[in-house]
């Protein structure tokens, strides 16, 4: 590191993985993962970590050297409170290295049980004040709100002794740190308890007080881009920021092998003197080939126009497309084969194809199709086949189609 760069902490890499298999993808790029259960967090659908596994999952992230924070941060009423007490003790038994938390009840019997807390960004922590408050409660770091600018955290930094971990990439929600009702509202489905059905995704059209359509430029009039932050490293550094958060517990493994390697590719030319834009634009660009909504810069640079909404994208800007094909039904490891039930469609020889299990994650082209015994270059759905495959894979594991 050069003498100018001394003085700056390198801050540490937090990769979110929902399975076995993100955690694989980004471990030799990561510092940390942070991951939640299948029950008390706002990603209750990845629901692939159970308490009965926690103990192997944290073992496997140590490992790999890295630390595990695990999410507790959905909203606890009273009928919770029995569950939240035995996550929490199923947390201390496995050895997890912090938990993330903004309910008062799940800060106060976490330290109960002498786990490290880490302050949810759903407390919306926009203050120096506020840090120091939960500091005072036994916190170790805030997650700080998304809506702060640089300007603000360099601002905060001075006053606190607490750690500050900030989003630097990922899905952002359109509302103030998370805290949304619209899923609720609509479908009875809140997004404070980890089911958000994700409306602020949807089509959505603007009428007038008399009943007539607005005439408007794009479609989806709520969703945001995906947060990057990827060319602004250095800033990001000297405001003061702890800890580089990436959202995606419930993007594919693929995401975050691309997102985790970026990152750390950028990190390193900034700690080794030679970051430039020129440099990590083409990380930037092997990004926007994984899913995604666009890019913006968030609320880094102060308040988002416009351009921080994704108003033509159904969902994903990427041009890279997966597709489903079917699934696997048994594995042959001495002929590195798998049988391969075509559900959703066929099948061609020299394809792109990925194949994603809770444990697997294997992306490869399509160099051999059996059918009833005899090699074929093409077959149609509903049949199963006999499918060459360069790594292990597992009974019901799912087989995409990669369109680029």
């Amino acid at each position: 590191m050069s003498t100018e760069l001394k003085e700056y902490k390198i801050p540490e890499l937090i990769m979110g993985v929902r399975n076995f298999a993100a955690l694989k993808a980004c471990q030799q790029h990561a510092d940390a993962v942070y991951f939640s259960l299948d029950k008390l967090s706002l990603r209750s659908r990845a629901q692939e970590i159970t308490t009965e596994k926690l103990a192997s999952f944290i073992d496997e992230i140590h490992t790999h050297g890295l630390k595990g924070y695990m999410a507790v941060n959905s909203v606890i009423y009273p009928d919770n409170l029995t569950e939240l007490d035995e996550v929490l003790e199923c947390a201390a038994s496995a050895e997890v290295d912090a938990v993330i938390a903004w309910d008062p009840a799940t800060i106060t019997k976490a330290a109960e049980k002498d786990l490290r807390i880490h302050i949810s960004t759903q407390a919306n922590v926009s203050n120096q004040v506020t840090a120091e408050f939960y500091r005072s409660l036994g916190a170790s770091r805030v997650v700080l709100a998304r809506e702060l600018s640089l300007e603000q955290i360099a601002e905060l930094k001075k006053d606190t002794k607490m750690e500050l971990e900030a989003f630097v990439h990922g899905a952002m929600c359109q509302a103030i740190s998370g805290r949304c009702y619209l899923s609720a509202y609509l479908l009875g489905k809140s997004g404070n308890c980890g089911e958000c059905s994700q409306p602020c995704r949807w089509e959505w059209s603007l009428h007038s007080d008399n009943g007539a359509i607005v005439d408007i430029e794009g479609k989806y009039l709520m969703s945001a881009k995906d947060l990057c932050m990827i060319e602004y490293i250095p800033e990001l550094v000297k405001a003061g920021i702890d800890s580089f958060k990436v959202e995606g517990r419930l993007r594919n493994p693929g995401y975050t092998a691309t997102v985790s390697e970026s990152y750390r590719k950028a990190i390193d030319l900034f700690k080794e003197g030679n970051f430039t834009r020129d440099k990590v634009l083409p990380l930037k660009e092997k990004m926007a080939l994984e899913y995604n909504r666009g890019f913006s810069t968030g609320f880094y640079f102060g308040y988002p126009g416009p351009d921080g909404l994704a108003f033509d994208f159904d969902m994903n800007a990427s041009p890279v497309k997966r597709e489903a094909v079917g699934i696997v039904t048994n594995y042959y490891p001495k002929q590195s084969a798998a049988a391969v039930k075509l559900l959703e469609q066929g099948l061609e020889y020299g394809e792109t194809i990925v194949i994603e299990g809770s444990t697997t994650y294997l992306e490869q082209e399509v160099t051999s199709i059996v059918l009833e015994g005899k090699n074929v270059d093409s077959v149609e759905r509903g049949n199963e086949i006999g499918l060459a495959v360069e790594d292990i894979v597992r009974k019901n594991d799912r087989l995409f189609k990669v369109r680029k």
